[in-house]
């Protein structure tokens, strides 16, 4: 495509003008109905998840406070953040926290959007602690001081990697 004379310079300011009023992506954005804390730097987690089996369902972000006897029971989490599953790439999903201070996250893959945890689904923690099927069968909760962090004043980026149960 070839412009010459008016329409070529009218093309032009076009798109300079559009670049410059729209911000150059750096980083994938943040998803979920707080995005705009971690979008404005405040005090929130901006999980990075990766390691997805299929690009279908529903994946979970649930945030607890670093304490062994609330972590990972039942309706003890402090957020949940559900979002549809994106088409490709790692997906950054913002939570936000009540108050500095330290905590732990839980992130499962609903990957049939059931609602419901079966074999197919996957799943990971901060930290990126290994959990054998052993430790799932029995229910054991990976090691606390392994799957904790800190959150300041600020967004605090955690990575963590979704595992699936193998065979069987």
């Amino acid at each position: 495509l070839k412009f010459s004379g008016p329409a070529r310079f009218a093309t032009l300011i076009g798109v300079a003008s559009a670049s410059l009023m729209s911000p150059v992506p750096t980083a994938a954005a943040a998803l979920g109905p707080q995005a705009e804390v971690c979008d404005s730097n405040g005090s929130a987690v901006l999980v990075q998840v990766e390691g997805f089996k299929a690009r279908t369902g529903i994946l979970r972000v649930q945030l607890y406070e670093a304490n062994p006897k609330t972590f990972l029971e039942k309706k003890q989490y402090l957020q949940r953040v559900e979002v549809p599953v994106t088409r490709t790439g790692a997906m950054n999903v913002c939570v936000s926290v009540p108050r500095p201070g330290n905590y732990a996250l839980y992130v499962r893959h609903d990957l049939n959007g059931s609602g419901k945890s079966d074999r197919s689904d996957g799943g990971g923690f901060s930290g990126n602690p290994s959990v054998s099927l052993t430790d799932l069968a029995f229910k054991r909760k990976p090691d606390l001081r392994k799957t904790q962090f800190s959150v300041g004043e600020q967004t605090r980026q955690i990575h963590v990697v979704l595992n699936y149960v193998q065979g069987l």
